[in-house]
């Protein structure tokens, strides 16, 4: 897996470092981002990827067993019932790798961090 400790200028390079498994889901993801949010800027912060409007809006990173999800707590909250199968904390949301990655529930949280931070 990526070594969080170096820098990485750009998402490409970032996600170049995971095998062609785990690049194919984060390439789904930053699509999913990209389309839910297309002013957002796809930038890199705190090592991982990260999407900016009006402030963060939401970052992904991939680990040994899971894909993390940050969007921020109030979209946790938001949508606590679609996320109770998952692994939450105040900030991040757990992915299984092995189980299916639900890119459209990515796109309403995405979608509703425009909305938030739109205010």
């Amino acid at each position: 897996m990526a070594n969080q400790k170096r820098q990485y200028n750009t998402v490409d390079e970032f996600i170049a470092l995971y095998p062609k498994n785990i690049q194919d889901l984060l390439e789904q993801i930053r699509l999913v981002i990209k389309k839910a949010a297309p002013e957002a800027e796809e930038t890199i912060r705190y090592g991982i990827p990260t999407y900016r409007l009006n402030g963060n809006l939401v970052h992904f990173s991939a680990y040994k067993k899971h894909i993390g999800f940050y969007p921020a707590p109030s979209a946790i909250e938001a949508f606590k019932e679609e996320l109770s199968n998952y692994e939450t904390s105040k900030g991040a949301i757990k992915f299984p790798i092995d189980k299916p990655i639900p890119f459209e529930l990515i796109k309403k949280i995405v979608e509703y961090r425009v909305k938030e931070n739109s205010k």
